[in-house]
């Protein structure tokens, strides 16, 4: 969600070490071709590494401890031959140096906070704003360029802890959260967050991997045929936030209810929200009411056949359709991220629910334990 456009404050003051070849031995390369010995480092006195986690259909999924980003998911398509399907970076120095939000683990908001203003039990907290003038996943230094802490329990488990103190971005509280990823044999990736706090606070965490299920992101991904189970969504105004309306989709080309290509309607600016998000970058409102076991939106690639099933206990879900990619950046394998190279599919509460009352809360109290689960399940259709 137009991350790729916006400054990272205090980059420069970043310590990188990685690890070269001359003073460790070679590492085996990942199933994805990633080199571990590329992601250990030291950010700002913390370590980071690269996690992989595995089943019996050799699907394999990278994930690093910066930003508790997932790096790549190896999937089996039509023919049965592994495909990349999500965008990111070779090294921690990359991650660094082209600041970015793929794969993150988001926190402690994700999306926008209206102006980064919120009122908790009548007092006013100003967050850092890094968006148009809103605060957007956390701010500048939102948990995306944070270290959490890595443990891999086992081939198919790896947990990710965050230890965020108070005033961790002018937010209040000091907060616990784990992010739990678990790679199922049915080729599902489950991801639930858990966090505690010791002063009333907010939260709202998702993962942003960028997909695109064709295993060829300098491809756009506009072929995928998206479903999306919402009757309705949340408009957005010319700066990306929230008007607070909740709109029917019906007669409008923010209606997946029925699948249709990412691409089929994205250009109809004379349909202002389109226009305003610059394409699709808006949260739609799920009719699974938190139903896990409901299907809540569906991406599919023509070219590889492979599927990705989302599964969560959100209320909304936001698709952003890769409009700001531009070609500047290059990822894993010197590959370049052109516009809608992608689709990410962010299940979260709706963007501003600290000041909208009426929605779904995302106040956490003490005592409290915040719990949010996503899955996607990769099928193939052949």
């Amino acid at each position: 969600m137009k991350k790729e456009r916006n400054a990272i404050l205090g980059v420069g003051l970043i310590t990188v070490l990685l690890a070269s070849c001359s003073q460790q031995p070679q590492s085996n390369l990942t199933v994805s071709g990633l080199d571990p010995q590329n992601f250990v480092a030291d950010v700002k006195g913390k370590p980071t590494s690269l996690y992989t986690l595995k089943n019996s259909n050799g699907m394999a999924v990278c994930v690093t401890n910066f930003g508790g980003r997932i790096v790549s998911i190896m999937v089996p398509d039509k023919n049965d031959s592994l495909r990349d399907v999500v965008l990111g970076f070779d090294s921690i120095a990359d991650y660094i140096n082209k600041p970015s939000d793929f794969g993150a683990a988001i926190g402690r908001y994700a999306n926008r906070i209206n102006k980064g203003k919120i009122v908790i039990d009548g007092d006013s907290v100003q967050l850092p704003t890094n968006n148009f003038g809103h605060c957007l996943h956390g701010g500048p230094q939102g948990w995306q360029y944070q270290v959490y802490e890595g443990k891999q329990l086992n081939d198919t488990t790896l947990t990710m802890t965050m230890y965020s103190p108070d005033g961790d971005q002018n937010f209040p509280g000091a907060v616990t959260a784990t992010v739990t990823y678990t790679l199922s044999g049915d080729n599902a990736l489950d991801i639930k967050y858990d966090a505690t706090t010791d002063k009333k606070t907010v939260i709202n965490m998702t993962n942003h991997s960028y997909f695109n299920l064709s295993g060829n992101p300098s491809q756009p991904a506009t072929d995928h045929i998206l479903y999306i189970n919402a009757d309705n969504y949340t408009p957005v105004d010319s700066t990306y936030m929230t008007t607070g309306e909740i709109v029917t989709v019906k007669e409008t080309p923010m209606d997946f209810t029925t699948p249709k290509a990412v691409g089929q309607d994205i250009d109809k600016f004379d349909f202002i929200q389109l226009k305003n998000g610059n394409g699709y970058d808006h949260n739609w409102v799920l009719n699974t009411q938190g139903d896990i076991n409901q299907l809540a939106a569906k991406l599919t690639s023509p070219t590889s056949g492979i599927s990705l099933e989302v599964y969560t206990n959100e209320p909304g879900i936001q698709v952003y359709s890769g409009n700001f990619l531009d070609g500047t950046l290059s990822g894993k394998k010197g590959i370049v991220y052109n516009q809608r190279a992608s689709v990410c599919l962010e299940t979260q509460h709706y963007p501003d629910s600290p000041n909208k009352p009426e929605w779904p809360s995302v106040i956490l109290e003490p005592g409290q334990t915040y719990h949010s689960e996503c899955i996607f399940k990769f099928t193939v259709e052949k």
